[in-house]
């Protein structure tokens, strides 16, 4: 569900996420997981079949969503450098627009520090002109303008066949990404989206929200102005013990991507399918469930399936959403996935904050870092 948010400067028309590249230490692996375990399919490749001597990139696609995982081909690069010093993590969010010389000017002028300058690649498909700003930690967004292409994703990139390609499982596209900074650099990298790239802010959540009675958290959610792009920002608030922002920021080590938020139209198909391909999931108490429809009303799913599958249900305003939380994809404990479906609701589960974040808590005191 797309809305407009007209208080969005949105000087910089964005039609959409284009795509998503995580460095990772063995992307042919990751590749293998991302496919078996959550349904992406092989799109395309670059690595030393293609020409390519330094790194070795995959990209999968299930809908709207696309992904790169890319890994070095020796030592000494940047590449492994990041991994290195942040484990498997999101290295590029890529955006898609009209122009991406025009958007880069706009947000250089208006204060973003350079990744890369403009620059068109060509074959023979068609050209695409690319250019990047660094954004929070070492992620940087990438503009992509393809309009002059017509081949399978980028040049470079050849079609990646494969005899394996397990069933997809109703991933649409990309609902939010959120990134976790330091401690009082939320307004910071709120102020960035809003003055650099025309965002505006359309929910917060302090620590009285977003708290258990050990930790809390801080968040602000920033859009552009037609609402397909949002990211969330947190940074960590005082509490008794170590909050999930602060884990996340000693694991990966500086500011990062702490989640994709990926839609789907039918969430009990999709974690049906997840749970059974062996993708783990935080767990909420039996009891949530048993309070759940005084909570949130009339919902259409049955209550029971949602307690089997343990999915989360808030309601807003304009409807109400359901949302599951994966545990971390890699070894450290960074990144991780959502899964959620909206029916109407245009908020990001509120009413699931202290349940959410005493599983994740749970999940912390295993680890011996809370």
């Amino acid at each position: 569900m797309e809305k407009l948010y007209k208080e969005a400067g949105d000087f910089m028309p964005i039609n959409g996420t284009d795509y998503v590249e995580l460095y990772v230490g063995n992307a042919k692996q990751a590749a293998h997981f991302y496919k078996t375990a959550m349904g992406f399919q092989s799109l395309a490749k670059s690595g030393l079949e293609t020409g390519n001597k330094e790194y070795e990139s995959y990209v999968l696609a299930q809908n709207k969503i696309r992904l790169i995982l890319t890994s070095p081909l020796k030592s000494g690069t940047e590449i492994g450098r990041h991994i290195d010093k942040h484990g498997d993590g999101v290295k590029v969010i890529a955006l898609w627009v009209d122009d991406a010389t025009y958007a880069y000017h706009e947000a250089v002028k208006r204060g973003a520090k350079s990744y890369f300058e403009p620059r068109t690649e060509k074959d023979g498909k068609g050209e695409v002109v690319r250019s990047g700003i660094h954004t929070y930690g070492e992620t940087v967004h990438i503009f992509v303008e393809r309009k002059n292409y017509h081949g399978l994703f980028l040049p470079g990139y050849e079609k990646w066949e494969s005899d394996f390609n397990p069933d997809q499982i109703g991933l649409q596209f990309i609902d939010h990404m959120v990134g976790n900074v330091g401690d009082k650099r939320m307004d910071y990298w709120v102020n960035f989206y809003k003055d650099v790239m025309g965002f505006a802010q359309i929910l917060s959540f302090d620590d009285k929200d977003i708290s258990t009675e050990y930790t809390a958290l801080m968040s602000k959610v920033m859009s552009n102005g037609n609402g397909r792009i949002k990211f969330p920002i947190n940074e960590p608030a005082k509490g008794k013990k170590k909050s999930q922002v602060e884990e996340y920021l000693d694991f990966y080590e500086g500011e990062g991507v702490q989640h994709i938020a990926l839609a789907t139209n039918n969430i009990i198909e999709t974690v049906t399918a997840l749970r059974q391909r062996g993708v783990s999931f935080l767990e909420v108490p039996d009891s949530y469930y048993d309070v759940l429809k005084e909570r949130v009303g009339e919902i259409d799913e049955e209550i029971e399936v949602l307690r089997k599958l343990r999915i989360l249900v808030d309601r807003d305003d304009e409807g109400y959403l359901l949302q599951l939380f994966s545990k971390p994809v890699q070894a450290r404990p960074t990144m991780f996935f959502e899964i959620i479906q909206r029916k109407g609701a245009t908020s990001f589960g509120k009413g699931n904050f202290k349940a959410l974040f005493e599983a994740i808590e749970r999940e912390q005191e295993l680890r011996g870092t809370l």
